[in-house]
């Protein structure tokens, strides 16, 4: 971890030198809606990706529901983390370092999404049922992000705010 937070350091140089501050919090300390709102689209993404895969995998192969939503679960969790591992690997950390950082970056907030966008494709009539060729699948799938965005946006907001989730990872971009 010394290494890490060596190379924080450096960081931090970095932007007092370019003139640039932390994009997640104002002056006074206050984080942003802003920087809340990216920090959950970066989840979402991840999310997405995985969900989508997931549920076309477990389609193609003839899976049910139920091992269908865990596969698009695990690969949303999967994918959630690559992307912040790309991201902290770019800015130098060894590989156990940017687990660490992922794991702390990102977790709650998927975890948080999936509950939310699982729940709602759930409680969606018809929508477990519907088959990627149906609108109703795509639609539903579509309003349960947006839920799962704004569900989770807050949580964003606090744990960025207490030096948690997303703000352990913009210690480390350039």
């Amino acid at each position: 971890m010394e290494h890490a937070h060596e190379q924080h350091e450096q960081h931090q140089g970095q932007h007092e030198h370019h003139g640039h501050g932390h994009h997640h919090a104002t002056p006074g300390g206050k984080v942003t809606w802003a920087a809340a709102a990216q920090a959950t689209l970066h989840c979402l993404t991840g999310c997405a990706i995985g969900e989508v895969l997931g549920m076309v995998i477990g389609t193609a192969l003839g899976w049910g529901n139920a091992p269908t939503m865990v596969l698009a679960i695990v690969l949303a969790f999967f994918f959630g983390y690559a992307l912040t591992l790309r991201g902290v690997r770019a800015a130098g950390l060894d590989f156990r370092t940017a687990i660490r950082v992922a794991l702390a970056a990102d977790t709650l907030s998927i975890a948080v999404m999936e509950v939310i966008d699982n729940g709602v494709i759930l409680l969606w009539p018809g929508a477990m049922d519907a088959m990627l060729s149906d609108a109703l699948f795509w639609t539903a799938l579509a309003i349960a992000f947006a839920v799962a965005f704004v569900v989770t946006t807050p949580v964003n907001k606090w744990m960025i705010g207490r030096g948690k989730g997303h703000a352990v990872v913009h210690q480390y971009h350039h």
